[in-house]
């Protein structure tokens, strides 16, 4: 599979301001373009103290790049559920265009099945996937979405490790030495510098082509592969600290994800793979023959 990856830089892109009659600036871009439409999805999980200010920084950086937004929480039940719910409710009365959609615990559990599910129900057809914890910090999403909404890339990725991205605060030693060989494992894989990312975007297009499999935390690497994204767009972000509320990573996603490596693999080397195996048994077969001819 030929994979193409390229970096994408917002500060690259710079587009002049205009003065309409009324004395208001906007872009160049704004003003001869219609908004474009763009989805995202968020998955939370007692997430309830984050909406409201995700929501409102999200909207303010799409209306300043002329993007339609359209939010979607994919909500998994917890205890912050009802809280969650009447934010968005108060959120949707203050014009903002939200959704909150809560999964039942017998309905399924994981944040892979919740973006997928949120990307499925999606209002527009390019759609991105951020976290809700404000790691993510929602004022780059108009620069993630760009190579994707301009037809650039089948997939971009905000990313941690290209020029201009990186990390907003002190990492423990231990978190670092798991980062980077959770990252070198998943490198040949995909084009991504940051197949780790969580914040990523693409169309609903690209995600017909195959069948991602919601296994774990790592939902972009999924799709990736299992989507065949070829042109791939890094953009670099800056990974902030958590604002509110506690992490979900835990010993078990550490399993799961390497469970979703050997089947990544598997599907993306299979061919290779079984080709060396056919072709061992023919030499063991001719060599048993050389054997008992003698």
């Amino acid at each position: 599979m030929l994979l193409q990856k390229t970096s994408y830089n917002s500060n690259t892109n710079r587009t002049r301001l205009v003065t309409n009659s009324h004395g208001t600036e906007r872009t160049w871009n704004q003003a001869v373009m219609a908004p474009r439409p763009l989805s995202v999805v968020v998955p939370t999980y007692d997430e309830t103290d984050n909406l409201r200010p995700l929501t409102m920084r999200l909207f303010a950086a799409t209306r300043k790049a002329g993007i339609a937004c359209d939010l979607l929480f994919a909500d998994d039940e917890s205890p912050g559920s009802p809280a969650s719910r009447a934010i968005v409710q108060a959120l949707q009365q203050e014009g903002y265009a939200v959704r909150l959609e809560t999964r039942a615990r017998s309905q399924g559990r994981g944040l892979s099945s919740a973006v997928l599910l949120g990307f499925a129900r999606a209002a527009h057809e390019t759609v991105v996937c951020m976290d809700a914890d404000l790691q993510h910090e929602p004022e780059s999403v108009p620069a993630v979405a760009l190579p994707v909404l301009e037809g650039r890339a089948d997939f971009s990725v905000g990313s941690r490790h290209v020029g201009g991205g990186g990390i907003g605060f002190a990492w423990s030693a231990v978190r670092v030495v798991i980062s980077s060989g959770a990252t070198l494992l998943a490198r040949p894989l995909c084009a991504s510098t940051d197949p780790m990312s969580g914040f990523f975007c693409t169309t609903k297009r690209v995600l017909a082509r195959g069948e991602p499999r919601p296994r774990g935390f790592k939902i972009g690497l999924e799709v990736m592969v299992r989507c065949r994204c070829t042109t791939v767009a890094d953009v670099p972000i800056t990974f902030r600290e958590r604002e509110a509320g506690e992490s979900k990573l835990s010993a078990k996603q550490n399993v799961e994800y390497v469970q979703q490596l050997a089947g990544l693999y598997w599907f993306a080397w299979r061919g290779e793979v079984l080709v060396v195996l056919v072709v061992a048994l023919v030499l063991a077969a001719y060599g048993a023959s050389l054997v008992l001819s003698f």
